[in-house]
């Protein structure tokens, strides 16, 4: 993939941008399996991603003025890179960018100045599910432009009719973060459709999911046939987010656990919609939840999909001590993977597979199917 922001300079996002995908494959297996060498798994076919075109999820930050406002990065100095034409994105979510700019300057909001902490627009966080239709999430300083987003907002759902859900999102700390905690639901639909391998998730704002929808898929459908290889039918998904593996593993009875309110509300939604009835999903800390909760019969089945510092000390030693004969770990970080692995020794390393999320970058996602010896 060519980039000509990259090649210019303005943008060093992608830091293996320019370099064969299958040379960016070929190393990210490499980093893996030394990795996990003490462990020796049976490694299944790395899933390979489309090197362009593959994020369905926009976090742009918004600058320059309120006449002409740019949707991407800031640079050295906090000052506004547009990166409206961003190949990372696919054309059709590409498309939407102009006219959410356009919208900027009609609505009169200003964009944040971080120089001079002044204006009011922080970020447009777009979401595009499978099926073109968006989500919009306009992050303020303060609650003063949103009566102007209302006023304006028919013209832009008339511009876009591919919109689904518009939300204000306000965070007034002057602080490195993408949203703050209050937000304000702008159109009567609150949750966006993400259809992933015949699973209709609802993703309400502030839940976190996966920037790459296509792998994701993917990643459930391997959780789904280790699940069923193991013949688990009591499951419960820790870090559950939105409830993907919770809902996708084929097991009769499983429970979720995850810190977002916004997330669970959207993984019991799911959970409704779909015919669930035995799915429950609670908001609480996966290892407080846990190590309080462990019944006198163990799950058949733990999956445990924990952000980039691993599932921790405490954790690890409840999963090695505990009577659960299998866990599937999904990692986006296998530093962090292998420290927890080490702390897991009564759970054996069966079989791992790469699914590369994020083309152009060091990054990458792992599971792996552990088997208690």
């Amino acid at each position: 993939m060519r980039c000509s922001y990259f090649d210019a300079g303005v943008c060093r996002s992608c830091g293996w941008m320019g370099q064969p995908y299958d040379e960016q494959l070929a190393a990210k297996e490499r980093h893996c399996r030394d990795l996990l060498a003490a462990h020796d798994p049976h490694w299944l076919p790395t899933v390979a991603s489309t090197p362009e075109g593959f994020r369905t999820k926009a976090k742009m930050v918004v600058g320059g003025s309120l006449d002409a406002p740019t949707l991407g990065i800031l640079d050295a100095d906090g000052h506004g890179v547009d990166l409206r034409s961003c190949g990372l994105y696919p054309a059709d979510l590409r498309a939407a960018f102009p006219a959410l700019a356009d919208f900027v300057t009609r609505a009169a909001i200003e964009p944040y100045d971080v120089p001079t902490r002044r204006g009011e627009l922080k970020h447009v966080l777009v979401t595009q599910a499978p099926d073109g239709a968006l989500m919009v999430r306009f992050v303020l300083r303060s609650q003063e432009p949103v009566a102007r987003i209302r006023k304006h907002l028919p013209s832009l759902l008339v511009e876009l009719p591919q919109v689904r859900v518009v939300a204000a999102n306000i965070l007034p700390e002057h602080k490195a973060v993408l949203e703050g905690a209050l937000e304000i639901a702008l159109t009567e639909q609150q949750s966006l459709t993400m259809d992933v391998a015949g699973v209709p998730l609802h993703l309400r704002p502030r839940s976190f999911f996966q920037t790459n929808t296509a792998v994701t898929a993917e990643l459930y459908g391997q959780a789904r046939d280790w699940v069923a290889a193991t013949g688990a039918r009591t499951l419960w998904d820790l870090y559950c987010g939105v409830g993907g593996f919770a809902l996708h593993a084929g097991a009769a009875h499983v429970v979720g656990v995850e810190t977002s309110e916004e997330a669970v509300a959207s993984a019991r939604a799911t959970a409704a919609a779909t015919g669930h009835p035995d799915a429950r999903f609670v908001a609480a800390d996966a290892t407080t939840w846990a190590l309080a909760s462990a019944p006198a019969e163990a799950p058949d089945l733990v999956v445990v999909n924990p952000p980039r510092r691993g599932i921790g000390a405490d954790l690890a030693a409840w999963l090695d001590s505990s009577d659960v004969p299998h866990v599937v770990y999904s990692s986006c970080n296998a530093v962090s993977l292998a420290a927890d692995l080490a702390a897991m020794p009564a759970l054996a390393v069966r079989e791992a597979r790469v699914f590369d999320m994020f083309p152009q970058t060091t990054h990458y996602e792992v599971a792996v199917l552990l088997e208690r010896v």
